[in-house]
């Protein structure tokens, strides 16, 4: 007798371990999947990093509107000088030139008849030693083909940026329904898996009565003991399952792995919508997809940019206006200085003539682009329509395989339950029984994993398609509540 006891209580201990390692001090927040695509929504780092990057856009937008204004700059600049600079000339004026005969008559001069033939050997200094300006300028452009065309890219660039926003918000969610979904199939092999052990180990209890009564054979018991070892380290993988399929779903969320969290609901609650119309496939469209979305705003902008290199022919006008002080002393005395304004105002035309064939080459280039990026839209376009006709397929097989699975697993729990009762009253032997419960397990499994694939496959075809965080008119709406389905 002691040495069953003995036996029974090191055969539970495993099962009070995985129980213990399960069980949590405090009681866990349980969302659902609604909740958690609203934190990850608001939590996840690649959805902060895309709306920043909308912002980062919209200022370089703003930036770029900037230049149809007028661009006004002031300066201001001292300057002392070294060494004045020496002026020739070649006339006399009161004895300065200093001519070739040393005479000062006005025939010597070089005014109207005199002798210009005449120069000075010494030359005289010019300037002052301190030189003070200051001064504003502004230009604005009046007519610039290229920089209206350019402003125009700006703004599909805004445009590009939130679509690449929604298209890490449609890829959150689908993380983060694949993760959830995870957590809830980990789950649910845990309880087979578990289930299992306590099966096994009710059997091998009941072995053990029946060996030590002298009903059993030691082969009977030792199979018993065997089975039980056996299903303990499947039930410690399920645990593993579940704690690495949390930790997983934590991640995506964007939240802290200590959060003390657990996924509600169950997987079977998702076996009523596995009912897909199949013959609808024919009507998806690829319209609100993320990615063919965004190469179709790139190929706007691949045209912009043609037409920005074909402008680069196009003279442009613009009008400058400039207005300065500047005041020339030998000393630093402020109060005394004598200012001198100038200023102006004027219109510059440029017309481009020869650039030795940079233009030309650019425009070249520029439409090389446009040709690359339209190849690349074909082949993305057929890719995911390959994509979309693959879920359509696991959807399908799934759907076919959950009737079989169920049907199975009810077959196998009826043939568990006969065959326990007939190993009870000995017309069965052990070997049918273990044999009852492994069908019983894979029946079990199979029914998870066919629901468990169909949403994970209906969850990328929705993803695909992407019609979420997009309103009735088909614009984007990034403030959108995500609600489930």
């Amino acid at each position: 007798m002691k040495k069953s006891i003995t036996l029974v209580f090191a055969l539970l201990l495993p099962l009070f371990a995985v129980a213990q390692a399960v069980d949590t001090t405090a009681t866990p927040t349980f969302l659902t999947l609604e909740d958690a695509l609203r934190i990850a929504l608001s939590e996840n780092a690649s959805v902060k990093v895309a709306d920043m990057e909308i912002q980062r856009t919209g200022y370089a937008r703003k930036g770029a509107y900037a230049a149809l204004f007028p661009q006004i700059n002031g300066s201001g600049s001292y300057q002392r000088t070294i060494k004045k600079q020496v002026m020739y000339m070649d006339f006399d004026i009161g004895g300065m030139g200093g001519g070739a005969t040393g005479g000062s008559s006005a025939a010597g001069s070089g005014f109207p008849g005199g002798d210009s033939g005449k120069s000075s050997s010494d030359g005289f200094e010019v300037g002052r030693w301190n030189t003070w300006s200051a001064g504003v300028s502004a230009s604005l452009p009046l007519i610039n083909a290229q920089l209206w065309k350019n402003l125009e890219i700006s703004g599909e660039n805004v445009e590009l940026a939130v679509e690449q926003a929604r298209s890490s918000r449609l890829e959150t969610v689908n993380q983060v329904k694949q993760a959830f979904f995870t957590c809830l199939l980990s789950k649910k092999a845990f309880d087979v898996y578990k289930s299992a052990y306590e099966n096994a180990l009710a059997n091998c209890e009941q072995i053990q009565r029946r060996f030590n009564a002298q009903k059993a054979s030691e082969l009977d018991l030792t199979r018993a003991k065997t089975t039980l070892a056996n299903a303990i380290p499947n039930v410690y993988d399920a645990e593993s399952s579940v704690l690495l399929s949390l930790w997983q779903l934590k991640a995506v969320m964007g939240v802290d792995l200590d959060t003390n969290i657990d996924v509600a609901g169950d997987l079977d609650d998702y076996a009523q919508h596995m009912l897909y119309d199949l013959n609808a496939s024919e009507s998806l469209s690829l319209e609100n997809n993320s990615t063919m979305r965004q190469l179709a705003i790139q190929a706007e902008q691949l045209a912009d940019a043609v037409k920005v290199q074909q402008y680069a022919y196009l003279p442009t006008l613009s009008l400058s206006f400039n207005y300065s002080i500047n005041a020339m002393t030998n000393d630093f005395k402020f109060s005394e200085y004598k200012w001198s304004p100038y200023s102006f105002v004027g219109l510059s035309l440029s017309v481009p003539i020869f650039s030795g064939g940079q233009r030309l080459n650019a425009v070249r280039q520029a439409k090389v682009q446009a040709r690359e990026l339209d190849v690349q839209r074909t082949n993305t376009e057929r890719q995911l329509k390959i994509s979309i006709r693959q879920y359509l397929n696991q959807m399908e097989t799934a759907m076919k395989s959950f009737g079989s699975a169920r049907s199975a697993a009810e077959t196998a729990q009826k043939a568990y339950d006969i065959a326990a009762k007939s190993y009870d009253v000995g017309r069965s032997t052990l070997t049918d029984l273990n044999d009852a419960q492994y069908a019983l397990i894979q029946s079990q499994l199979g029914v998870c994993q066919a629901i468990y694939t169909f949403v994970v496959a209906k969850a990328g075809l929705e993803s695909t398609l992407g019609a979420d965080f997009i309103d009735a008119a088909g614009n984007v709406q990034l403030n959108k509540t995500y609600v489930n389905e």
